[in-house]
């Protein structure tokens, strides 16, 4: 049985052990002590420690049984072991772990509201309480609670139970089987709860609880926040971005979201404007093209060669045009490297150009594809006149033997 030291002292970041116990398993060593300072990942929703054994890192911590499993990729020979922990990240937890203690009693004590679940991430920590609905102000009456207890400094304690001794404490949590030695973590009587994490040993040690975000989640509210030395991180980068932003627009801080409020305002008034002149641009530019059309055989082509114009303007003017009957249009687009080309029908004419362009890409090369209404592509520039003759030639053949709708 591995001797768990973390759990009467979280603060011992050195130590040293005995090996009772080591396997090779999926190309890492599985290394069992007689008594141990790391602990095990997601033990009680709890990530692991991180550290070293031997100055090896130790890549993974988990339990079995009453046991606590070390994993390595590098073997240990000697039998007397020395461990040390990363004990910026084992604070780290401590902080967020009592933090979200404190914050779960909050919840219970202004809104009756439990939690049922709770997830200790990377970057923050989240909550599921049972409470559909929570606004700004409550949150902020949560948030003041919290923070009053970390600034009361109470003290953190853990003692040792079985179920049948339990049963007068008023548990934020109760164990669902009878267990023996049940860990209770006591935060001056303001949240009492079974669990068998790292704690800090006063409140005062978390520093600053902070609410980042609040979600609807399955019937609750999920709840992301931050403790302790995140909670400054994350101060501190808004607090940079936020001075950046109040000085590229000029402006004092409290008047920065009203600033940006007016300019977003300003932006979509712009762009409507803009695309209203981008439609007008692009029906003087299409009716321009349809005063060059030519009939054929009842059916209007227009066959131009288009200089200055981009791809994505050409296919709104040949979508703006397609409103028109049986018209055709072939476009070239000039290019010194590549001969470019689309083409384009009115919907009340039965052909597919997809099928066209399929039928002449076996006969020539040309790259591209589209649709039955619209295709496009490119060839080399030495016989894009001969391709866009073939187009031409192919749809007449075609619509030929077909009757106009």
């Amino acid at each position: 049985m591995t001797k768990k030291l973390y759990i009467n002292n979280p603060y011992l970041k050195e130590t040293h052990a005995r090996v009772i116990d080591k396997s090779f398993e999926n190309d890492n060593f599985h290394i069992k002590l007689d008594r141990t300072i790391f602990y095990p990942h997601m033990s009680g929703g709890q990530p692991k420690d991180l550290g070293t054994i031997c100055e090896k890192e130790v890549i993974d911590v988990y339990e079995d049984g009453l046991n606590i499993v070390h994993v390595l990729e590098e073997d240990i020979d000697s039998k007397d072991v020395n461990l040390s922990i990363d004990w910026n990240n084992r604070f780290d937890l401590m902080q967020q772990h009592t933090g979200q203690h404190i914050l779960s009693a909050a919840f219970l004590k202004l809104f009756n509201a439990k939690t049922i679940a709770f997830h200790m991430g990377e970057k923050y920590i989240t909550i599921d309480v049972d409470i559909v609905d929570i606004n700004d102000e409550e949150i902020l009456q949560i948030e003041t609670l919290s923070n009053k207890i970390i600034q009361s400094n109470f003290n953190v304690t853990s003692s040792f139970l079985d179920s049948s001794n339990i049963t007068d404490l008023d548990l934020s949590k109760v164990p669902e089987e009878e267990q023996d030695n049940i860990r209770i973590v006591n935060i001056d009587n303001i949240s009492t709860t079974p669990c068998s994490g790292t704690h800090v040993s006063s409140t005062g040690e978390i520093g600053l609880i902070k609410i980042i975000n609040t979600t609807n989640y399955k019937g609750n509210t999920r709840v992301s926040f931050i403790c302790g030395n995140r909670s400054l991180k994350d101060y501190s980068l808004k607090n940079r971005y936020i001075n950046k932003i109040s000085l590229s627009l000029s402006s004092g801080i409290t008047d920065v979201l009203d600033k940006f409020l007016k300019l977003k305002e300003d932006k979509e008034n712009l762009q409507k404007k803009n695309k209203n002149l981008k439609e007008e641009i692009i029906s003087l530019k299409g009716n321009r093209l349809l005063e060059k059309k030519k009939n054929i055989n009842g059916i209007d082509y227009i066959i131009e060669n288009l200089e200055g114009i981009d791809k994505k303007e050409l296919n709104l003017i040949s979508s703006y045009l397609n409103k028109e009957e049986n018209l055709i249009q072939i476009y070239k687009l000039e290019d010194k490297n590549q001969g470019m080309f689309l083409i384009s029908k009115s919907h009340n004419l039965d052909i597919n150009l997809k099928e066209l362009f399929d039928s002449i890409a076996q006969k020539i090369i040309v790259k591209g594809g589209g649709n039955k209404e619209k295709i496009q592509g490119t060839t080399s520039p030495t016989i894009i006149d001969r391709v866009i003759e073939m187009f031409y030639k192919e749809i007449q053949a075609y619509l030929k033997t077909k009757p106009n709708k």
